[in-house]
């Protein structure tokens, strides 16, 4: 009997308006589990390499995992995965809410869409069945309304909606997904994807209870951790203040991006911070299916700027990101902003960022007022930031631009603005000052989607003997690290680190609910998977699954055609971080060059080329994907 999940894939091919269900043996769930990984062996296993990102070919992936929707707190991710508009490499990422469980609650454990619909639809899926439905009366509204149409139309407010919003059916690179209006799967441009094939929402009802191998153990393990996460400071500041808790200690640090990373320290920090969001803004809060810690803040506000609670309230990425790096401190203002970009569809990191890099153009005189559409976009505007996110999300006048991201956008403008179209594999860089911990830093550069903040925990969250690292012991981080440090223990602590976030990415597990800043500490994640779905696992075999998870994904880019050379910063970040840091920081070019180098030795990948070596391969029970490498060729 099979226990936590369903064992079956919905395939849905809308070219042809066909639907019909795959049956992946057991042996595939146990490989893979979910996720992230289970997305990359489908995408492996069937999409043509160098398919368009926004053609009929590239296979769009939404993945539940095998423990998925259990009462645990945190295990509420879903991944939806492809090959991305804005990098052309691998794009994935991770939303929780309640989309994920509903899937699995409604009969499948995950969905492949494949082809391109000749009329925009959705896929309405009830308990066991699918089916396209026309969605020419969604078609060009925002996702409010869209949201409210489907649950209208099915007569059941429960009713799970994710979409891509106007955003994506425009195609910007950068579009996201949004399941219930404030969760989001920000990167890579996967809402453009979903755009590109007409599919407008995928919406979801489900009733269905999966049994467990024992619920009992489930029970238990849940009390365990609802009563310690008090224990947790971290989980506390994120429960009190969500993540807009880390405005005023980046500030302190002197790490809070500011006009385009060329500072650290923002005059402004202590308006956009989240004591005064909780004092001026703060309707609510909310949390994902079966999580106590409710970190969501839900905002609202009737003042110069109308914001509805509808759509949730600003992440830290999002505050800084139309905060601090665009010079900007009306609180305000950037909750409006969050709006905007949740009710059309763009991720509020690519952005803000690339708002910010023209501010900076501007600045050093690179394009004039003329240019931007007669707006006055300079660092401290905030109706030019405002105007400026609708025209990206109309990819109208300057905005069409500026919707190509930071490294496009830098390749038309010229005039050395690459040195700091803040960027990596043309990902735009999330809110965070890695000259300041070179654990993110590495992060950043071999980071398979582009730069991406949740590669491994961040060294400053290690940097201390306390509860943290204590919950870091069982995958060997046993010594406090030195956040601006890119030795062989940060990149020991990293390899592990990233194996760890990788399986988290599987499982669909949520990184605030887990070790090493939550008390589901890693061993009981094994157990939690053998009480979900009886099998004998172990902390060891997850550890395995995350590398492997990361290897996959290095092999898809190293099919799509990138190399070594791939995994960089831009300059601005080889440059000293001055002003009112506590101390001078800054990364050294070679030190990156053998951090990395020697990352590519620890996963048994060739230290020259940075591709996975036959001999891992096989140990990952990869070997079927050693067709997939380029030759090395002999000098």
């Amino acid at each position: 009997m099979v226990y936590g999940y369903n064992g079956k894939i919905l395939r849905v091919n809308l070219t042809e308006g066909k639907i019909t269900e795959d049956y992946p043996d057991e042996y595939v769930y146990r490989k893979y589990m979910g996720g992230s990984a289970l997305a990359l062996y489908y995408l492996l296993k069937e999409q043509v390499p160098h398919s368009d990102p926004l053609g009929p070919d590239n296979k769009f992936v939404l993945m539940s995992s095998v423990v998925q929707g259990i009462s645990v707190p945190g295990f509420v991710r879903f991944t939806a995965a492809a090959r991305s508009p804005l990098t052309g490499g691998f794009a994935e990422g991770e939303a929780g809410g309640f989309w994920g469980p509903e899937l699995k609650a409604a009969g499948f454990d995950g969905i492949i869409i494949e082809g391109q619909s000749p009329e925009p639809v959705y896929l309405w899926i009830n308990n066991g069945t699918a089916e396209l439905r026309s969605a020419h009366n969604l078609w060009g509204k925002d996702t409010g309304d869209v949201e409210r149409i489907i649950r209208e139309e099915h007569g059941d407010k429960r009713v799970r909606v994710l979409q891509c919003g106007p955003g994506g059916e425009r195609m910007v690179r950068y579009a996201c997904l949004t399941n219930e209006l404030k969760h989001a799967i920000g990167r890579a441009g996967l809402g453009a994807v979903m755009g590109s094939k007409r599919l407008r929402a995928v919406a979801v009802r489900g009733t269905q209870k999966l049994p467990l191998a024992d619920e009992n153990r489930i029970r238990e393990i849940t009390k365990q951790v609802i009563e310690k996460l008090p224990d947790y400071p971290i989980v506390q500041n994120y429960k009190k203040l969500g993540t807009a808790s880390l405005i005023m200690p980046n500030q302190e640090a002197g790490m809070l991006p500011t006009r385009n990373w060329q500072a650290g320290h923002f005059e402004g920090a202590e308006r956009i911070s989240g004591q005064t969001l909780n004092d001026e803004l703060l309707y609510g809060t909310k949390g994902c299916y079966k999580c106590p810690i409710r970190c969501k803040r839900v905002v609202k506000s009737d003042g110069e700027y109308t914001v509805s609670p509808e759509y949730g309230g600003p992440e830290y990425e999002t505050i800084a990101g139309f905060g601090s790096l665009c010079g900007i401190d009306n609180l305000e203002a950037i909750a409006y902003a969050n709006e905007l970009c949740n009710r059309w569809g763009l991720d509020t990191i690519s952005t803000s960022v690339s708002i910010a890099f023209a501010m900076e153009c501007r600045e050093k005189g690179l394009v004039t007022r003329d240019d931007t559409d007669g707006i006055d976009l300079v660092f401290g505007n905030t109706e030019a930031m405002l105007q400026m996110v609708e025209k990206i999300s109309l990819r109208e006048g300057f905005g069409e631009v500026l919707s190509q991201g930071v490294k496009r956008a830098s390749e038309i403008i010229g005039g050395g603005s690459e040195s700091f179209a803040m960027h990596v594999k043309g990902q735009e860089m999330p809110l965070h000052e890695v000259r300041g911990k070179h654990g993110v830093a590495l992060g950043f550069a071999v980071s398979p989607t582009g730069a991406d903040h949740l590669e491994a925990p961040h060294d400053t969250a290690l940097a201390a003997r306390n509860i943290v690292l204590d919950q870091a012991k069982p995958i060997g981080i046993l010594d406090p690290l030195v956040p601006q440090d890119l030795g062989p223990q940060k990149i020991r602590y990293f390899t592990h680190g990233e194996q760890m976030y990788g399986f988290f990415n599987a499982l669909g597990l949520c990184n605030f609910a887990a070790a090493p800043y939550s008390p589901l500490a890693l061993p009981m994640i094994a157990e939690v998977i053998q009480a979900t779905t009886g099998w004998n696992t172990s902390l060891f075999e997850l550890m395995e699954l995350g590398e492997r998870d990361t290897t996959m994904a290095r092999v898809f880019n190293i099919r799509e055609g990138w190399t070594k050379d791939d995994d960089t910063l831009p300059r601005r970040l080889f440059e000293i971080l001055e002003g009112d840091s506590a101390a001078e920081k800054k990364i050294l070019e070679n030190e990156l060059k053998e951090a990395i180098k020697l990352y590519y030795e620890s996963m048994g990948w060739d230290s020259e080329t940075g591709i996975p070596t036959d001999g891992r391969l096989t140990y990952l029970d990869l070997d079927w994907l050693i067709q997939d490498k380029p030759v090395k060729k002999k000098a």
